[in-house]
């Protein structure tokens, strides 16, 4: 009888476990309900890392909070703090693992013994498509953003479309904007010259700090192009475009190079 039990046990599905989190995360799909295709954005960054241990989660990088990277999130509720640039300043962390879900919220303190300012709150849950991110970041009030994330592994790799460095060529120059948060960011690309273009990318909190960087290229390679991002000072990562890379239109604002997918 215990034996029948116990077969009975590992035929069954088993709940997802907190290792399953590790790794690297890309953005895939917007599932925010609601939303118009102008509208679609990644409830966080494009690209976030976590790593396990055990009854911890750390948030390795991509996930804000001032530009911290490799930060310790007990799933027990404690707290981390995290000193900001100013004194008394800091970013507070709770975790929590719930029903295959890990959430936590970062609060950001700007003076000694000060109430928080911001709070950021964020839900990872794990299914059979991949990793559902959900933020209350709002970009429609009321309605949370979410999204789907899947490891790059996990993300079937199209053909690549067929371009030249020379497609890009409207990509020359500065260009920067504001985010609803009060934070800007801006990229200086290169000409497009010897089948590459070069360009620096920064972010800078409403605070007026830096708080992420990038090193970019675009290069020629096998017929295509393949966009490399080295952020902050992790090992660059790889992206290929899946359509047309001409400059975009008001009757089509967005083309198949917006949602890259991570190569190899």
């Amino acid at each position: 009888m215990n034996a029948l039990l116990l077969a009975a046990c590992l035929a069954s599905p088993q709940p997802p476990d907190l290792k399953a989190l590790e790794g690297d995360w890309i953005y895939v799909e917007d599932l925010t309900a609601g939303r118009t295709l102008e509208q679609m954005n990644p409830p966080m960054g494009s690209l976030f890392t976590f790593k396990v241990e055990e009854n911890t989660v750390i948030l390795v990088s991509g996930h804000g909070g001032n530009g911290n990277h490799n930060v310790r999130v007990a799933t027990d509720g404690k707290p981390t703090e995290i000193p900001g640039p100013a004194a008394g300043a800091l970013v507070r962390y709770r975790g929590s693992w719930k029903d295959d879900t890990f959430a936590y919220e970062m609060e950001f303190v700007r003076s000694p013994g000060g109430a928080p300012e911001t709070t950021i709150k964020r839900e990872f849950k794990l299914t059979k498509d991949g990793l559902v991110v959900k933020s209350n970041l709002e970009l429609t009030p009321g309605v949370p953003s979410v999204g789907l994330y899947r490891h790059p592994q996990d993300i079937p790799m199209p053909t690549p479309f067929k371009a030249t460095i020379g497609d890009l060529k409207w990509i020359e120059g500065n260009w920067a904007g504001t985010r609803s948060t009060g934070s800007t960011f801006e990229e200086r690309w290169s000409p497009a010259k010897g089948g590459a273009m070069l360009a620096t990318s920064r972010s800078v909190n409403a605070a007026g700090r830096m708080f992420a960087f990038e090193y970019l290229r675009i290069v020629e390679r096998e017929g295509s192009l393949v966009y490399i991002a080295k952020c902050d000072d992790s090992r660059p990562r790889n992206f290929r475009p899946l359509g047309d890379v001409g400059a975009p239109t008001p009757a089509e604002p967005h083309h198949g190079n917006v949602h890259p997918v991570i190569s190899p």
